[in-house]
């Protein structure tokens, strides 16, 4: 593949620009460019426009016009909808209710709601990243005034029992927020919504545009100064060129998912089936059935994400990793977090319309080795690919070279860590646990931003608190010190010291960063052996950061 040739699988971050969108906004650019609140010939010609724009999403939504506003994005429509239906309902109170797994947008005035003195419950998922309709239903309160749960997750692509959810809304009068964002156009809209949300750009129109769809009867209250625009919702003039494009591309879109969701469909499942075949020590994530048909996400153990991201984007194809919304910070993905899987190392593929079977043979063709590739400096013994064999020659150049520097782990480590037997005393009264030392130096400039080490930290031995009841008890402990390290580090090291702990025995992983927490559990559960919880680090010697305890089973 030419180097200056990507093959799009983003689409779920944002949709190319559909060839109709394209040709509605040109045509509109000249034709609906003045002000549709005017009564001369242009700004009529603009009014219509916008009205037969409004009635063709409205058509798709399952709503009537006069029940759309347009808004600048979908976050402002969630925004608008979450703070004006809460003020609509104050009398009633103040509680909100979402899922684990909403996009940040619903996060974020979650937090502003309670820091008002509002009160947030917050609905739980299952590994598979969907709510429990009867969990969620049972966070449901007289004072509730507002619920929240998305149509399918923008990270795994699961599909959320909405239709379960309204009913129990309904029976409670408590009015339901779906944010439909990643799921309309390409599905049919779920049914017994209050107020319904989604963005132009993830279906292929310009970017710009959000919806905010408010039932007749929802109480509403425009947190915003009052406006005559858009009945009143979102203020400011609007984009009625942008808004014909969208409201075009989703009537196209709408009309093609019928045949593209059957194929994009069965090249997802190609993608889930074959990965975990072709690439060893890998973990796909999301409901299998009740999922987008475009959506796949999966997590590769002792991978970082951004290294493996720029390999992939160095073979010609451009995907995300965890969440696209919050991957400019340090923190884990909240969606994988709420659902107990692996967070580093993810990847997620998301398919526009059109994706070619070749392009996604030829994705699954470089994967393996690209995997390999990063995880090549780290000396671990994993089975090789089953795929292998039909494969190119791994490259040991850049994948490898880019990993060693990213991914560098303890050199100093030794293979003879002691651990407190059963029934010992304190280590400071009976000779202490020998813990991995931490890493004194840098395997490159990279390395030194992705890699933070304890400047200060030695490589002697560390000792256990008095008069805890802590595993070391009744199997034995040794300690991992990989505090200063960012994930995967923690639980590379813990895989290159499973092996020297006893059947039985218990491995503690001393880590500040916040993704061992999530990846630890994570790892166990992959590997068959048993996390037994977490423990402040100086119980084992650290002087920041918890204690991950493992206990090994195999």
């Amino acid at each position: 593949m030419p180097l200056n040739v990507t093959v799009y699988f983003d689409v779920a971050s944002t949709a190319p620009l559909h060839p109709v969108a394209r040709q509605a906004l040109t045509a509109a650019l000249d034709e609906g460019w003045a002000d549709p609140a005017r009564l001369y010939r242009s700004g009529r010609q603009a009014r219509m426009l916008l009205d037969a724009a409004r009635e063709t999403v409205a058509a798709v939504l399952g709503a009537r016009a006069d029940e759309i506003s347009f808004t600048a994005s979908g976050t402002q429509a969630v925004q608008l909808g979450l703070l004006g239906a809460l003020a609509g309902n104050r009398r009633r109170g103040a509680h909100l209710v979402h899922s684990a797994v909403e996009h940040s947008s619903v996060l974020h005035v979650a937090e502003r709601h309670e820091a008002g003195g509002g009160e947030v419950s917050v609905a739980p998922v299952d590994r598979a990243g969907r709510v429990d309709p009867a969990a969620f239903g049972a966070l449901l309160r007289t004072d509730t005034a507002l619920a929240a749960l998305q149509s399918a997750n923008h990270e795994v692509g699961t599909v959320q029992p909405v239709g379960e959810v309204a009913a129990l809304c309904a029976g409670a009068g408590v009015p339901l927020l779906v944010d439909a964002a990643q799921s309309a156009g390409r599905v049919d809209v779920p049914t017994g919504w209050s107020l319904l949300t989604a963005s132009a750009h993830k279906w292929g129109g310009p970017p710009g545009v959000g919806v905010l769809a408010l039932r007749k009867g929802v109480r509403y209250a425009s947190p915003l100064p009052a406006d005559e625009r858009e009945g009143g919702r979102v203020p400011g003039y609007v984009n009625v060129p942008a808004i014909v494009a969208a409201a075009a591309s989703l009537r196209a879109v709408r009309a093609e998912a019928e045949r593209e969701n059957a194929r994009l469909h069965a090249l997802v499942e190609r993608i889930r089936g074959r990965v975990p075949q072709l690439v060893p020590e890998v973990e796909v994530v999301g409901d299998p059935v009740r999922r987008l048909p475009h959506i796949v996400t999966f997590s590769c153990l002792y991978v970082d994400g951004e290294v493996l991201l720029t390999e992939l984007d160095r073979a010609g194809f451009a995907v995300s990793s965890g969440s696209s919304c919050t991957s400019s910070t340090l923190t884990p993905s909240h969606v994988l977090a709420a659902m107990g899987v692996l967070t580093e190392g993810n990847v997620r593929v998301s398919l526009p319309y059109g994706t070619a079977e070749a392009d996604v043979e030829r994705f699954l063709a470089v994967l393996p080795d690209l995997v390999a590739g990063v995880r090549a400096p780290l000396g671990l013994d994993l089975p090789a690919p089953l795929g292998a064999a039909e494969t190119t020659p791994r490259a040991e150049g850049r994948a490898g070279a880019e990993s060693d520097e990213r991914q560098a782990t303890d050199a100093g480590g030794s293979a003879g860590a002691k651990s407190v037997g059963a029934g010992s005393e304190r280590p400071e009264a009976s000779g202490g646990v020998t813990a991995t030392p931490r890493a004194e130096g840098r395997a490159g400039a990279e390395s030194d931003e992705r890699q933070a080490t304890d400047a200060g930290g030695s490589a002697g031995a560390k000792s256990v608190g008095a008069g805890s009841e802590r595993p070391e008890a009744s199997g034995g402990v040794t300690v991992v010190d990989a505090l200063g390290k960012r994930c995967p580090l923690p639980v590379i090291e813990l895989a290159k010291r499973i092996g020297e702990v006893p059947v039985g025995g218990t491995i503690a992983v001393l880590s500040d960063d916040e993704a061992a927490r999530l990846d630890v559990p994570a790892w166990c559960g992959m590997r068959g052996q048993e996390y037994a919880g977490e423990a402040p680090a100086a119980d084992y010697g650290g002087d920041r950061g918890s204690a991950y305890l493992v206990l090994r089973r195999s």
